[in-house]
């Protein structure tokens, strides 16, 4: 396994992190737990979930898969997305923040989280407190680094300037979509990331399953698939993402990999990238993925790959979620 610094920290990850967010609903707990463990067997340190997930029940299996392995794991999860009906039930106010980070260490089952993201912005809290309420959990010793998630390039480089400012504890990390099917983080994100040392996470790194080459059209759905279980995912597959499937498809060929492994080695190679989670429900899922690891992808590949997904620099992106203004 290859480790990098999450951002300008000194915190090392795995090149290839695990996403939980179907733990305790697409994947059984016993399958879930499966998965934990075989992965920190191969290598993988980062493993990212969320207060939400599943109804919270990502965060219970994880705990539970974590008894005797804490210290091998660079442990992550998020606040700030709905929770409940209550006024105060989503968001990134002080009152929201602790309430959930007790509630996630509780389901953890440990005594603090690694690295504590903001799910995405609050509109309606001020920076400033949302910061200083997460720089407290650092100093409490609850959490050891803080990310953001989901935020426009502008809002983070405020939240970043405010931290500086006020001598507060800084984002070291965002999570956005980022793939072949997504490269809206490049023109303004990833530039911002490499000038102030924080590192991306992208999620959705195969967009649903569209960079492995499991759709060749929007009739032929394939059993137990995203879009076979989720209809409404059906409205991404356009011809132009359909077309960057089948090439993904050739290019894998040629070189002899997965078009999985040769979509997630991209990102790899990209700049400012710390880690590539990936989600799984199976276990031979995640391993099909491990070979991305070992991919090197030569410059003529890379640009090759460039410029198959250049429409995808400018379109809309394929995930964002944000809360109403």
């Amino acid at each position: 396994m290859e480790y990098r610094r999450l951002g300008n920290s000194g915190l090392k990850v795995s090149a290839l992190g695990l996403g939980t967010n179907a733990f305790g609903s697409r994947a059984d707990e016993e399958t879930s737990i499966r998965i934990v463990r075989q992965a920190l067997d191969h290598g993988m340190n980062f493993i990212d979930t969320a207060n939400i997930y599943s109804g919270s029940e990502s965060e219970r299996i994880i705990g539970l898969a974590l008894e005797g392995r804490r210290h091998d794991v660079v442990l992550a999860t998020k606040a700030g997305l709905v929770r409940g009906s209550g006024p105060n039930e989503r968001g990134s106010s002080r009152y929201h923040l602790q309430q959930e980070l007790d509630n996630s260490l509780k389901r953890l089952k440990t005594d603090y989280v690694d690295l504590y993201q903001i799910h995405t912005l609050d509109p309606h809290t001020p920076f400033e407190e949302t910061l200083r309420a997460l720089d407290d959990m650092v100093r409490a010793g609850k959490v050891r680094y803080i990310g953001a998630s989901n935020y426009f390039a502008w809002e983070l480089m405020k939240a970043l300037g405010i931290s500086e400012l006020k001598g507060l504890n800084r984002y070291v990390s965002i999570q956005v979509s980022y793939s072949l099917a997504d490269r809206t983080p490049e023109p303004e994100l990833v530039p911002l990331c490499l000038d102030q040392g924080v590192g991306i996470i992208p999620y959705f790194p195969l967009a649903g399953g569209i960079l492995t080459g499991k759709y060749t059209s929007r009739d032929d759905i394939p059993a137990g698939s995203r879009a076979d279980k989720n209809p409404d995912f059906g409205r991404f597959l356009d011809d132009e993402r359909l077309r960057l499937g089948k090439e993904v498809v050739r290019m894998a060929e040629a070189k002899g990999v997965s078009p999985g492994a040769l979509s997630l080695s991209w990102l790899m190679h990209k700049p400012a990238v710390s880690t590539v989670i990936v989600g799984a429900t199976r276990w031979e899922q995640l391993e099909a993925n491990l070979e991305s690891v070992s991919v090197r992808l030569e410059p003529e590949e890379m640009e090759e790959l460039d410029r198959l997904s250049q429409p995808f620099v400018y379109r809309e992106p394929f995930a964002i979620y944000r809360l109403p203004q």
